[in-house]
């Protein structure tokens, strides 16, 4: 930064230590600088609109959606009841959801490496909710952002109460809203509904955590707002290592655009020394987060877009060239070089594609069934018509969105015996799990040891193989010779 501030004169941008070592919107005391930003508009808003749209039908139709009968998403820790895409998961599956997890974190790497925080400006749900819902509404009732501004500064008169009144009235009940959509996506939509229907007497506890996410949801959205990508997600502390000059963001063109001056018509601003750059401060006034970008990439920058939208109306009304500020790699704005698919990003891929393909290995292994077969406490052997027999408890998980019919046999040692209590097949339903038990005999010549190891085998009705289970069988202790 220092040679930039070099290259194009004093005074130009700001020092290095005045913007790195502060965050743009804490003031020098501490206090909070609130922000402002102008109602954007533009090419880019339009798409980040769409996609905001697109985003929020997705994330208020998932919920109502189902695949063979169980819920396209659904995530209940409390309960251990996890569907993706209406694939049941157990918590026998954590190794496979904890690999899922890691290979996103390396898809979000590898995609911060090579677009930056484009993730932040476009698909993100503080960004999402903050900037196409909650910007939205506040634009609606209490202006643009000199009117805002004047009506933060004025006593609270008639005007200031209902417009803040109405404001933060509608903040609760979106925060309301979304904290419902929340819990139908860890509870299902049934419970929630029912747990709207018996309310607080009911479900006090369910009611007390709903408040508290409202609550939160409210002050994030209506007071926190930026701070929460400036200074807790840590994902924008992890893009200052990710990112390099090979990394695309949204940078400002300043061997184009300084000398800043500002604009005069008809004035031949090349011939005059100027640069392109009017210094209108319209990026600035437009950042959501407050910062200028124009004093190179920032810890606070979301890559929104807005200021790329700002700067080409400008530019356009002055007859200059759009693209002043646009998505562009460091190498490019400094040495003219277009983007390159790094030796860095290269590896950053081959780990993912290993990862992805480890994955999709485990959930075609994963078997639709899970069998064990444990002797219950304090049992023991006893004998009966020449055999040995134990008692064994089974527990039966149907992985499978279909109810199957099983049967046990002991595929090793030989001469095994199931005897069933009942039917010999076994009804499974679909997700569920099944217990039960059932007793094992040995011919006693077949026993030659205190404990035998035993492999039982579960059979669907065709005669198929589904899962193995080894365990112990116990016999009478025989003196060797």
């Amino acid at each position: 930064m220092a040679n930039k501030e070099e290259q194009i004169g004093a005074g130009q941008v700001i020092h290095a230590e005045t913007f790195r070592d502060s965050v743009s919107t804490i003031e020098q005391s501490g206090s909070r600088k609130w922000v402002y930003p102008k109602k954007p508009k533009g090419k880019f808003t339009n798409y980040r609109d769409i996609v905001t749209f697109i985003l929020l039908a997705i994330f208020f139709i998932t919920p109502f959606l189902k695949i063979n009968g169980n819920a396209m998403l659904k995530i209940n820790i409390i309960d251990r009841e996890f569907f993706i895409f209406g694939q049941p998961f157990y918590p026998q599956d954590f190794f496979i959801l904890a690999l899922g997890a890691i290979t996103s974190l390396v898809f979000i790497i590898l995609f911060t490496v090579i677009f930056g925080r484009i993730f932040c400006g476009w698909i993100c749900p503080q960004t999402i909710f903050m900037e196409g819902v909650f910007r939205k509404i506040e634009f609606w009732i209490e202006g643009d952002r000199n009117k805002q501004i004047r009506l933060a500064s004025q006593p609270w008169n008639a005007e200031k109460i209902w417009k803040k009144g109405l404001k933060w009235s509608v903040y609760v009940v979106i925060s309301l809203i979304i904290t419902h959509w929340m819990f139908m996506y860890i509870v299902g939509v049934e419970d929630t509904l029912k747990i709207m229907r018996g309310g607080p007497v009911e479900y006090p506890t369910n009611f007390i955590v709903m408040v508290i996410f409202t609550g939160l949801f409210y002050f994030v959205f209506a007071w926190f707002r930026e701070q929460v990508c400036t200074l807790v997600c840590p994902y924008g502390r992890l893009q200052g290592v990710l990112i390099d000059k090979e990394t695309v963001n949204v940078f400002y063109d300043y061997k184009r655009g300084e000398n800043r001056a500002k604009w005069r018509k008809g004035e031949d601003r090349k011939a005059a020394g100027k640069g392109d750059c009017i210094d209108c401060n319209q990026c600035v006034v437009v950042c959501p987060t407050g910062i200028d970008i124009r004093n190179g990439q920032q810890l606070e920058c979301i890559n929104c877009t807005m200021c790329i939208d700002a700067c080409d109306e400008v530019m356009i009304k002055t007859g200059l060239p759009t693209g002043l500020i646009r998505y562009a790699t460091e190498d490019e704005i400094e040495k003219e070089e277009k983007f390159k698919f790094t030796n860095r990003m290269k590896a950053y891929s081959l780990v993912l594609l290993a990862l992805v393909g480890v994955l999709g290995f485990l959930l075609n292994n994963r078997g639709g069934l899970e069998a064990k077969f444990i002797k219950p406490a304090g049992s023991s052997f006893y004998v009966k018509d020449g055999k040995i027999n134990n008692t064994y408890n089974y527990t039966f998980l149907n992985k499978t969105n279909d109810d199957k019919l099983v049967t046990i046999k002991v595929i090793e040692p030989k001469h095994g015996e199931v005897i069933f209590s009942g039917n010999s097949t076994i009804a499974l339903k679909r997700d569920k799990i099944t217990k039960g038990t059932v007793n094992v005999s040995f011919p006693e010549k077949e026993v030659n040891q205190p404990k035998l190891i035993v492999t039982f085998g579960v059979y669907d009705s065709k005669g198929k193989l589904l899962d193995t289970f080894e365990t112990n069988f116990e016999g009478p202790f025989k003196l060797q010779f």
